[in-house]
């Protein structure tokens, strides 16, 4: 900040100190050819206001007046990406005027909601048409939102004594998901389902009804007796009858957000891809997940199925933040006293001990099913911690990294 205030005091005194060189050569060469005379002093007047004007006039090269267009490559506006992919942005300007441009130094700022800034400094030719474009690659970005901010075109003249300044707006946004890993089977889940509805062979998640709900797109393998005839002969493709499915109980990830719980920004990150990724396994067997996230403020998403049910949450995900203040049990104490009894709790938290032992008893005394995903950043404490929980009767699992994840739901971890 200070050194942006000298910058400030300091570059109107070396534009004044600049104009007054220019305007004492033209003086001087003036009183030259005055006093003196000649063909000398004639050329050196002639040479020294050209010069002059060149230099005066620059104000006007129409660099204040750039326009462009920016493009994500590969990707539609207000894009939406995964954690850790690079973007490719390619920038197109055009300079309007008349007046000689040597070189623009083109200054681009993306931003995430957080505050971080991200610089991207390159020198651009312009052409005979006095146009250019240039290309360049992000890092890694982490989760979040992201704007560009104000494109910053800078000119200079040929001996580089006076820089001419544009600003751009070339509004843009990009939405970075929670990093993800698929799941195949959550094999304690299944298992869990099949106790509470007393099924043998096939749990209740997958069993439907005889109720239709729709129509969907023939998938291989579909019974002759599923194929909607109608509906195939109207639209000259196949179509399947889409059946209700029967009620499941109700299913709720819990993901802690106290921010002392956590040890950095990846820890949190890692808990933020444990809950993604469980809702995109949700989606993919059609179950109804919903989420309990108490922050500085409150979200909460009642358990349905569909597509629009996850994308609501994953919106969600993208700008979540580990700003609570509070211990998880407090701040639960709100929401699970209307949870329907029998319900699912998966709750995804670094914490352990004591504390999440009373956690997890105290949510079994409300008649819910807990679970605890542990996230931990300290490898060896993962066994020590699954015999505790096991010993006290309650279902839970601990992971270091995401690609954990899967083997330990499928019951191999």
């Amino acid at each position: 900040m200070r050194e942006f205030a000298l910058r400030k005091l300091v570059q109107p005194h070396r534009l004044t100190l600049k104009i007054w060189a220019v305007g004492g050569s033209f003086i001087g060469s003036l009183c030259f050819l005055l006093f003196q005379g000649g063909k000398l002093a004639l050329m050196l007047f002639v040479v020294v206001s050209i010069l002059s004007v060149y230099l005066l006039l620059g104000k006007w090269s129409g660099i204040k007046k750039t326009t462009g267009t920016r493009q994500i490559m590969n990707f539609d506006h207000e894009a939406t990406i995964e954690a850790g992919t690079s973007v490719s942005v390619q920038m197109q300007l055009h300079i309007p005027g008349v007046w000689p441009i040597p070189y623009v130094f083109v200054k681009e700022r993306l931003f995430h909601r957080n505050g971080q800034e991200f610089p991207f400094e390159f020198t651009l030719i312009p052409d005979w048409k006095r146009r250019g474009s240039f290309e360049y690659k992000t890092p890694p970005l982490r989760r979040g939102f992201y704007t560009f901010g104000t494109t910053e075109c800078v000119t200079e003249d040929i001996f580089g004594l006076f820089e001419h300044t544009g600003y751009l707006q070339v509004p843009h946004s990009l939405s970075v998901l929670p990093q993800t890993v698929p799941i195949r089977e959550w094999h304690q889940f299944h298992q869990m389902m099949k106790g509470t509805n007393h099924h043998s062979s096939t749990t209740r998640a997958v069993r439907e009804t005889t109720q239709i709900n729709g129509v969907r797109e023939y998938i291989y393998g579909d019974r002759i007796s599923r194929i909607h005839w109608n509906a195939t002969a109207k639209t000259g493709t196949w179509k399947s009858k889409e059946f209700e499915r029967e009620s499941l109980p109700k299913t709720y990830v819990v993901l802690d957000r106290h921010g002392k719980s956590y040890a950095g920004e990846d820890h949190f990150e890692l808990a933020v891809s444990v809950a993604a990724s469980l809702f995109q396994y949700g989606a993919s067997r059609s179950f109804a997940l919903g989420l309990i996230s108490v922050g500085a403020a409150t979200a909460y998403y009642e358990p349905k199925p569909g597509q629009l049910q996850q994308k609501e949450v994953m919106q969600h995900l993208i700008g979540v933040e580990a700003d609570g203040t509070h211990p998880l049990r407090r701040v639960l104490k709100e929401h699970v006293q209307s949870l329907v009894p029998g319900s699912f709790i998966a709750v995804i938290s670094p914490v352990e001990g004591e504390a999440a032992l009373q956690l997890m008893s105290w949510l079994k005394q409300l008649q819910l099913n807990p679970c605890h995903i542990m996230v931990t950043g300290k490898p060896e404490r993962k066994e020590l911690w699954l015999k505790t929980l096991r010993a006290n009767g309650f279902m839970g699992y601990a992971i270091g990294s995401l690609a954990e994840l899967p083997v330990v739901l499928g019951g191999r971890g």
